[in-house]
């Protein structure tokens, strides 16, 4: 990697610490790809003081302050069912739903059978709506979250077996 290169890289990294200050984001994940064998990967994110309803997945975990004894009651329940090979994580920061518009029906329910590409569920992020596709078929044995709910990255949304 050139020096040119580097000090490109430094200041674009720079550039997006600027903007996770400037704004209400809680984190920034970027990949840019230069060529063949040649990429950056830059994730931002602000130490939070709030705690996940379930454990995150692949992040380097920030001091975390003490929660009161509902969240953490909260918390205890989906971690024990995350232990699946078959656990869905949020590939975003939103809010998920489970329907594609308010009083439609649920894209699945425990039990259904679901395909590989199929619409599992929707994450609004940043008023975009992104629907989150069943990364392998089966069975669903439990959704994790509720519409409505908050999630992070890497935070469980269902196990699919």
């Amino acid at each position: 990697m050139t020096s040119e290169k580097t000090d490109a890289d430094v200041a674009f990294i720079r550039a997006l610490a600027a903007i996770l200050k400037e704004s209400d984001l809680g984190e920034i994940e970027v990949e840019r790809e230069y060529g063949e064998d040649d990429e950056l990967k830059v994730r931002l994110s602000r130490q939070s003081t709030m705690v996940t309803a379930a454990p995150v997945a692949a992040m380097a975990a920030p001091a975390i302050a003490p929660v009161a004894a509902q969240a953490a009651a909260a918390a205890a329940a989906p971690a024990e069912k995350t232990s699946s090979a078959g656990t869905i994580s949020s590939p975003m920061v939103g809010t998920a739903y489970m329907a594609p518009e308010p009083g439609a029906a649920a894209f699945i329910s425990v039990g259904d059978q679901v395909s590989e590409g199929q619409t599992i569920i929707i994450i609004e992020a940043m008023k975009t709506m992104n629907q989150i596709p069943a990364p392998h078929g089966g069975t669903v044995k439990s959704i994790l979250v509720t519409d409505g709910d908050p999630v992070e990255f890497g935070m469980p949304l269902m196990i699919i077996e």
